[in-house]
């Protein structure tokens, strides 16, 4: 288990480029030449396609990594799991490198790139019980062992965000399924089926979701990966990770997403995609929409960028009734006058922009009343 100062990052069978362990903590990246022929900016804005080598401006936000690479690595539920497997193999977390988690991660991690050599902690795994591994994953938030440690690793190890999620694969293609978190209502995932129901109806993209069952409840929520086509990886990054910027603190508006949409896909299309999502998130009260909760995939044969399905969509509660993104500076219950300046800043066409507030508040009102009514 010896750690590597130095690990190639790879996609799609090639060489993506480099990491190495720079100064001040910092790690730089730079692309393989092969790479600079035939490859794409895997993050325009901070790692433009030239030869060069790439060091973050300072250590924060992601302890010395790009945003791109930090995407990969686990964070909440997944980075517990993480640290709790390198306890059991005798490591001092203290210790442990970003080049370390990024190797562990490996090939497991979300979107296309992947990092060797790898370092594999995951043993091999046989029979789920998804009720089970819903109590193993309270028991661990909990403070408390569990017997399924390896079982839960190995399926969802690499996974970002609060709620504890597992990988498995359902008719032969990759899915994700979600289990509830400490403080989380065991209808949590009746929940968030419901939301993705209704998001669809009101025009916006998702990936295909299910309700599984539980014998203790009304299901467990599963969404297919919008990251995974078939056999193949799909390169995404979030818009954390494209901009350099931390999800935990708030500081992003929406008029900033949409720039960030038009520059990075050149359609306005795209556009009123990421403002339908906004209105959702108003009108259903999405409060959780950070950076982390938008993302952009690369269509590697069209040599396109394009907003990624909309994903973790739920009610959530926040500090003070505040959404982590503001609406024309407004985070908290923003007015419809509101909502159209943010279409007016990113040139949406006016008409189209009310007929779709509208459109979705009605649909929302009707369909996720029982979840916001009391709000």
């Amino acid at each position: 288990m010896r750690e590597s100062k130095v690990i190639q990052v790879v996609a799609y069978g090639q060489t993506v480029g480099t990491l190495a362990a720079g100064r001040d903590y910092r790690i730089a990246f730079a692309y393989d030449e092969e790479w600079l022929e035939h490859g794409f900016a895997i993050s325009p804005f901070s790692l433009p396609l030239k030869k060069e080598v790439f060091f973050p401006r300072s250590y924060d936000p992601f302890e010395g990594l790009f945003g791109v690479f930090a995407d990969s690595l686990p964070d909440g539920w997944g980075r517990l799991l993480v640290d709790r497997m390198m306890q059991r193999n005798g490591l001092a977390l203290s210790e442990i490198t970003n080049l370390y988690r990024l190797a562990v991660v490996g090939n497991s991690g979300m979107g296309a790139l992947e990092y060797i050599p790898a370092i594999e902690l995951a043993a091999e795994i046989e029979g789920i019980d998804f009720d089970e591994l819903a109590q193993s994953c309270k028991d661990l938030l909990q403070g408390e062992d569990s017997k399924d440690i390896d079982t839960l690793f190995a399926l969802g190890g690499s996974s970002g965000g609060a709620r504890p999620k597992i990988f498995q694969k359902i008719d032969d293609e990759d899915w994700i399924i979600k289990f509830p978190s400490t403080y989380d209502q065991s209808g949590i995932g009746k929940m968030e089926y419901d939301y993705a129901c209704c998001a669809q109806k009101c025009g916006i993209e998702m990936s295909e979701t299910r309700l599984l069952p539980s014998k203790y409840h009304e299901g467990y929520f599963a969404t297919k990966r919008f990251d995974r086509r078939k056999k193949k990886k799909i390169h995404m990054v979030s818009v954390s990770g494209l901009l350099e910027t931390t999800h935990r603190i708030p500081n992003l508006d929406y008029h900033i997403l949409m720039q960030l949409t038009l520059k990075l896909t050149k359609s306005y299309l795209q556009v009123e995609k990421m403002f339908r999502l906004m209105c959702f998130n108003i009108f259903a009260h999405n409060r959780d929409d950070h950076s982390k909760n938008f993302s952009f995939l690369y269509e590697k044969e069209e040599n396109q960028w394009r907003l990624a399905p909309a994903y973790d969509l739920t009610y959530s509660y926040s500090i003070g009734g505040e959404h982590a993104t503001t609406i024309n500076g407004q985070g908290k219950n923003p007015s419809a006058s509101d909502i159209l300046e943010v279409a007016g800043k990113a040139k949406l066409d006016m008409a189209k922009a009310k007929e779709i507030m509208r459109e979705v508040e009605a649909i929302v009102k009707h369909d996720l009343e029982k979840y916001i009514r009391a709000d």
